[in-house]
């Protein structure tokens, strides 16, 4: 379940993309596939692992193209553990909604990555996130360890990209017909078990249908609500390429 656009993003084969917040690496995995080189970047030790053996699994069924390359690491988003300029492009994918300090997050964002490049940063869209906020104390932070901190709006984003010295330029929603199985949730209990509740766990049978088949029906309305309940907002923005230093002419020379 991709949140994603590659081809908005510009991604091609060869060139290294940076994914910030991986989880299980459902970003990383089309990434190799479409024979980009990856570093697979997260907090939590289990998922690189997951990450590292899923993706030999793909390699081993020819799913990744020959020299492709896909490394996990350990990295803070507030001081990443990479050079300046270093990526073609980078996916924050639903985490800086965790980071206390997000303005430092950007900026590392923005100097890991090379002038021209692309970055896209997903987050919880404010609407669906506002209603999941309301319904349970128990969804966010403080109360979940590691949750969500704060609630973003799109123009945040764009903003946050600006202040960071990136250009934002286009955004999408995405998973409308998530936005109703999280309020779900938190009506019940966030922290409750899916199975405890036949409601919830009739909603999940369905996304996991959605997922796995991915059905017409299921596109079609995800494509009519994804504007108005959309779970996640995908906001891209570039880096700027330095203007080359004017080249001096004679008159240029004479007055200096």
């Amino acid at each position: 379940m991709l949140t994603v656009d590659y081809d908005r993003l510009g991604l091609r084969a060869g060139e290294l993309l940076l994914d910030l917040g991986c989880g299980f690496g459902r970003h990383a995995y089309e990434a190799v596939r479409r024979g980009a080189d990856v570093i697979a970047c997260d907090m939590a030790h289990p998922e690189l692992v997951e990450i590292a053996k899923i993706v030999q699994v793909m390699r081993n069924d020819g799913e990744v193209p020959d020299g492709t390359v896909c490394v996990s690491t350990n990295g803070d988003a507030t001081r990443l553990p990479f050079a300046d300029r270093q990526f073609d492009h980078i996916i924050a994918s639903e985490v800086m909604e965790h980071v206390p300090d997000d303005t430092a997050a950007y900026a590392e964002l923005a100097r890991v990555l090379r002038p021209g490049g692309t970055i896209a940063v997903t987050i919880p869209s404010w609407l669906p996130e506002k209603i999941c906020w309301a319904l349970s104390d128990d969804y966010h932070a403080p109360a979940v360890e590691g949750g969500h901190v704060r609630i973003y709006t799109e123009r945040q984003v764009r903003r946050k990209f600006r202040e960071a010295g990136l250009t934002p330029t286009g955004a999408s929603h995405a998973h409308a017909l998530h936005s109703p199985y999280w309020w779900l949730r938190c009506a019940v209990g966030p922290n409750q078990a899916v199975e405890q509740n036949r409601l919830v766990s009739a909603y999940n049978r369905l996304l996991t249908w959605e997922i796995t088949e991915n059905p017409m029906i299921t596109r079609v309305a995800d494509k009519l609500l994804n504007p108005l309940i959309g779970k996640s907002l995908v906001v891209y923005a570039t880096k700027a390429i330095a203007a080359a230093a004017p080249i001096p002419t004679e008159s240029s020379n004479v007055a200096a």
